[in-house]
């Protein structure tokens, strides 16, 4: 199972598509790894630097409709490479958000109301993200506080989250 836990990028904005998480020019390259550094190269928001903003961070929490435009793997691939493996935003394009949990990620949908009170509450900060798979529930902190959040997942994609990804999950089923 991969790692739910870590700092956390706030993308304070709605329909970032796939172009923008891997840009098209990438999808030739040979390996996931390859992939790594161009993430999130192409997206437009205010102050926003992918070469130095992704650095060690693990949990991107962002508006609606993250993951939309094209059904290209490469999205939650380049994700992975750079260790973010759950994505918390209020809905998700279908196909990406499958996609993460096809590779054992997580895409967490939340209500607007919830988003819209972690960033007013968490972005900007020094935050951190503890997800408790077992009790469907992630606790966000800074210095300062500390707010907990239950989430929903079907139970086949928690069996996916929990294998590793489909083929593991395919792997150990059949």
């Amino acid at each position: 199972m991969k790692n739910f836990n870590g700092k956390i990028l706030f993308l304070d904005r709605s329909d970032i598509n796939t172009d923008e998480i891997i840009p098209a020019k990438y999808l030739t390259e040979l390996t996931k790894e390859a992939l790594k550094p161009y993430c999130l190269e192409d997206l437009s928001l205010a102050g926003f630097d992918p070469k130095k903003d992704i650095e060690d961070k693990n949990v991107i929490i962002t508006r609606a409709n993250f993951g939309c435009g094209s059904s290209r793997e490469h999205a939650p691939w380049v994700l992975e490479c750079n260790d973010i493996n759950i994505v918390i935003a209020v809905n998700f394009a279908r196909i990406f958000r499958q996609n993460m949990f096809n590779c054992g990620m997580m895409a967490i949908s939340m209500p607007a109301e919830t988003i819209d009170e972690l960033f007013n509450e968490f972005a900007g900060t020094e935050a951190y993200l503890e997800t408790d798979i077992d009790n469907l529930k992630f606790t966000v902190k800074n210095g300062e506080k500390s707010k907990t959040y239950p989430f929903e997942v079907t139970p086949f994609d928690l069996s996916l989250v929990k294998a590793g990804g489909w083929v593991e999950y395919a792997d150990s089923k059949y």
